[in-house]
């Protein structure tokens, strides 16, 4: 039972590491990503207004299975082109504590292809 609390803190003090070096602005927002259980989810948020500009998650995809790679790609595809249509093409790239593999980087991956800089 404790070995899950010091999880949880770990990821804690890193996500808190890489908030305090990361700040979106509104020319260069932060895209922010989540992985749970459920699905995945990426927004673009203006730190400045506390407003998130533009919001994606692997929920909203046709797919069976919404936790794929494939899906995570997709999730990254989606939130770039929903960003270049509210004219943003630049972002800080904020991975929330999160280990910069698998469907964190395929989101990464994904933004790129459509057309965010990071």
């Amino acid at each position: 039972m404790r070995g899950s609390f010091i999880k949880i803190d770990n990821k804690a003090r890193r996500r808190g590491r890489i908030r305090a070096k990361i700040s979106g602005t509104p020319l260069r927002p932060r895209l922010c990503v989540f992985r749970s259980n459920r699905g995945l989810y990426a927004q673009v948020i203006d730190d400045t207004i506390g407003k998130t500009i533009v919001s994606f998650t692997s929920l909203k995809l046709p797919f069976k299975s919404k936790k794929t790679m494939e899906a995570a790609k997709t999730v990254g595809l989606e939130v770039a082109k929903a960003a270049r249509a509210k004219k943003i093409t630049s972002v800080v790239f904020d991975r929330a504590g999160f280990a910069y593999t698998g469907k964190i980087r395929a989101i990464a991956e994904g933004a790129r292809e459509g057309g965010l800089k990071f």
